[in-house]
């Protein structure tokens, strides 16, 4: 009997030993409560809380035993709630007393001494809200992830200290006290194991640089974990896209300085042998398929180095061209066969039926202010559609191409049954609006200055709405326009126009208005190629003609009104709108005037431009564009003819090339013209983070004939040539081009023009 004592005496122990403080004292009180039954249960202590609330988080009920086993249960399911501070039981006679003290309510949450990271991103960071419960464990977890916070921004010094103020009827202010302190700089960045590239070679690979004094531009040489994580993803995508197929970061170390304000990182390095690839093959086991039709998609070709990102390219190339064909579910895999003693890998790429799967649903979180049918209609799949991974990527891009949301995460997760899949967008948005004032200069309109309001997102619903005004030494415009991107529901994109421009060019003699307005649509006619249809109206008049001014120009003296109607064609190939460095864009433009009004003629141009990315940015780029102009039943007037120069043809004025008279040395502009040229940027060995790159160009065009037979006008047709160099510069006060276009090949009535630049900025 003494042993079976002991032995139970010696189990509570452990089992006290196991659990909280706070909870054991009341174990030891239960043990005193075996035995009888629960008259009454009785709740002391509540203010916000019914005492019902709280009975019905416990086990036992009137009418059970005095259990020690269940009121411990009981107990620690009061503590679980988070609602309270403190909790006991205790027994009068059989009732069952439970004495609680609530947690009070947070009646105010601040941060004090944060000036790098505003209030509103520290409370998105937090946990806790106002007239939440507050608990200090809570807190506690709050100011870890507000450190966090710091430690990412590379302020590693920081410290974070929640306070609780006191106030009556058991509420709280919470206060976190913060020292941020000093950031921790990367003073060097190191590389062990390269052989085949140097330090600077691979420094310009990695994201985080070393600190230098014109480092205020960015933050990348400021420490962070998560920075170095994806570094050692960039240096693996380089070394497998060089050939480098065994190529592995065996650790990356960031070691405090001895005074503990910087960091050291190393990065250690095994490159491993250069590979080329082997024989390139595509097998299928799809019925009734020929692999035959999809190899003009294999960009991997035998003998050349080996380069992970083109095998990925192919992949998605061959999934898009079998999709094409009819082949919903499909699984493409490339498989490698590495010859190590040749440095060879050999590769096929095969091509299976892959598991039946559909869309179940289409979740949208994230998007507080657009609405969910502005993201759901940039989808190529539906509810309902089979799965497919190349239409998931699309619709991805076409969600990021919007500019509503600062990212945009895309992924499918399994539904409820093994043939559903669950596609989940997560979307962080951005503002929309702008308000834009900019200022600059350009050599060829001198002066420059505009203000802008824009919403892209008008009211959630995709809308674009936007006023300009924009003033410059040769002439002023200022417009209203809106666009509604999906017309009626259908991909169609509807708007208006309204505006009126001043030109006042040294090129011409004479002053030009225009007042008008223009309605136009547009949709896609596919992926690429896309269809704007425009009528525009416009009234026009031609006055201050300089009293030297040529007979034609006098001529067009007056008020006219022109109605027209156009059209663009384009097909857009290229891999960014903004700043491309691969593919190409064709535009074929018409124009027909005449549907009323006082101008009837037909305006057409063509062209193009194609760029191509070799080496590490080195972009070359190539251009060519042609264009006509016929009146009909009347002579062209010379507003509507093409002038060339400035920007098309560097080295020559603006409206420097073409027909121009003898006596007032004016601009006639041509009926015909073509234009085209040359173009390489590459890098000029700056940090990265100067964002300058030069350039070489040559440019070539011309422009002739006018309508009459007039002998006091100075007329080639000859190509004009010019050749230079420039540089651009996407400086924080706005982006500077400047260049130096020299004229090789011109006729004696052009105008030329060595030195132009431009230079703004917004604001």
């Amino acid at each position: 009997m003494l042993r079976k004592a002991l032995f139970s005496l010696l189990v509570g122990g452990l089992l006290l030993a196991l659990e909280p403080v706070s909870i054991q004292k009341h174990v030891l009180a239960q043990a005193l409560m075996s035995g009888g039954t629960i008259d009454n249960i009785v709740v002391e202590g509540t203010q916000r809380i019914e005492p019902e609330s709280v009975r019905s988080y416990m086990s036992v009920n009137p009418g059970d035993t005095f259990d020690p086993v269940l009121l411990n249960r009981s107990l620690k399911s009061i503590f679980a709630t988070g609602l309270f501070a403190d909790v006991s039981l205790k027994r009068q006679g059989n009732d069952l007393i439970v004495v609680i003290v609530e947690n009070p309510i947070i009646n105010r949450i601040a941060f004090e001494g944060n000036l790098r990271i505003k209030d509103e991103i520290l409370q998105a960071e937090s946990s806790l809200r106002e007239r939440v419960v507050f608990t200090r464990t809570k807190a506690q977890a709050d100011a870890q992830r507000l450190l966090e916070l710091y430690r990412r921004s590379g302020r590693f010094a920081a410290t974070v200290e929640p306070k609780v103020i006191q106030l009556p009827q058991n509420r709280v202010d919470l206060v976190f006290e913060i020292s941020e302190g000093d950031r921790s700089y990367v003073t060097t960045v190191n590389f062990i194991g390269n052989r085949e590239f140097s330090d600077g070679a691979l420094q310009d690979v990695v994201s985080t640089t070393e600190t230098v004094f014109w480092n205020f531009l960015t933050d990348s040489d400021t420490y962070d974990p998560d920075r170095l994580t994806f570094d050692r993803e960039l240096l693996r995508r380089f070394y497998l896209k060089e050939g480098y197929a065994d190529f592995e970061v065996q650790s990356v170390i960031a070691e405090l300085t001895p005074n503990r304000e910087a960091f050291v990182v190393t990065f250690t390095v095994s490159e491993g042998a250069r590979y080329k690839f082997g024989t390139i093959d595509v097998e299928s086991a799809l019925k009734d398929f020929d692999p035959a039709t999809v190899q003009d998609q294999i960009l991997t070709e035998e003998n050349e180095w080996y380069d992970a990102s083109l095998v990925d390219k192919t992949v998605d190339n061959l999934t898009d061209a079998v999709g094409n064909l009819g082949y919903a579910f499909v699984d493409i895999k490339p498989s490698p066969d590495k010859d190590s003693e040749n440095k060879i890998i050999h590769l096929v790429y095969n091509i299976s039926e892959g598991p039946k799967v559909y869309v179940e649903r289409i979740d949208i979180e994230g998007n507080s202010r657009t609405i969910d049918k502005v993201i759901r209609r940039e989808f190529r799949l539906v509810e309902g559609d089979a799965f497919n991974s190349s239409k998931l990527r699309r619709s991805r891009s076409r969600i990021q191409r919007l500019g509503f949301f600062k990212s945009v995460n895309v992924d499918n997760e399994p539904g409820s049954t093994p043939d559903r899949t669950v596609i989940k967008v997560d979307v962080e948005e951005q503002s929309t609006g702008e308000l834009t004032f900019g200022a600059g200069f350009s050599s060829s309109s001198g002066p420059l200055g505009s203000i802008g309001i824009r919403e892209r997102n008008l009211l959630g619903r995709g809308q674009d709405l936007r006023f300009n005004i924009a003033l410059a030494g040769s002439g002023s415009e200022a417009d209203v326009s809106f666009t509604e991107p999906y017309f009626l529901d259908k991909e169609i994109a509807a708007g208006f126009d309204i505006f009126r421009t001043t030109r006042d060019e040294d090129s011409l003699s004479f002053e030009e208005k225009k007042t008008g307005g223009a309605l136009r649509v547009g949709f896609d006619l596919s992926e690429e190629l896309r269809q704007v249809l425009r009528y525009r109206f416009e009234y026009i008049e031609i006055e201050n003609v300089d009293s030297d001014a040529a007979a034609l120009v006098k001529e067009q003296e007056g008020e006219t009104i022109k109605s027209s109607i156009s059209s663009t064609l384009t097909y857009d190939k290229l891999d960014s709108r903004t700043l491309p460095t691969e593919g190409y864009i064709l535009k074929l433009e018409n124009e027909v005037a005449g549907l009323g009004g006082d101008v009837k003629h037909l305006k057409v141009s063509v062209g193009g431009t194609h760029y191509y990315t070799f080496e590490e940015n080195w972009t070359l780029r190539s251009r060519a564009e042609v264009g006509n102009i016929i009146g009909l039943g009347e002579d062209t007037r010379i507003v509507d003819r093409f002038f060339l120069g400035g920007d098309k043809l560097r080295g020559f004025k603006t409206g420097g090339v073409g027909p121009r008279d003898r006596k007032s040395d004016d601009a006639l502009g041509g009926k015909h013209f073509y234009s085209g040229g040359l173009e390489l940027s590459f890098p000029l060995g700056l940090p990265k983070e100067f964002a300058v790159k030069g350039r070489v160009f040559t440019d070539f065009g011309a422009t002739w004939n006018i309508d009459g037979n007039d002998s006091g006008v100075d007329d080639e047709s000859t190509p004009r040539v010019s050749i230079g160099a420039g540089l651009t510069w996407s400086s924080p006060f706005g982006p500077l081009a400047t260049d130096l276009g020299f004229a090789t090949l011109k006729e004696d009535f052009d105008e030329t023009e060595i030195f132009s630049f431009s230079f703004g900025t917004q604001f």
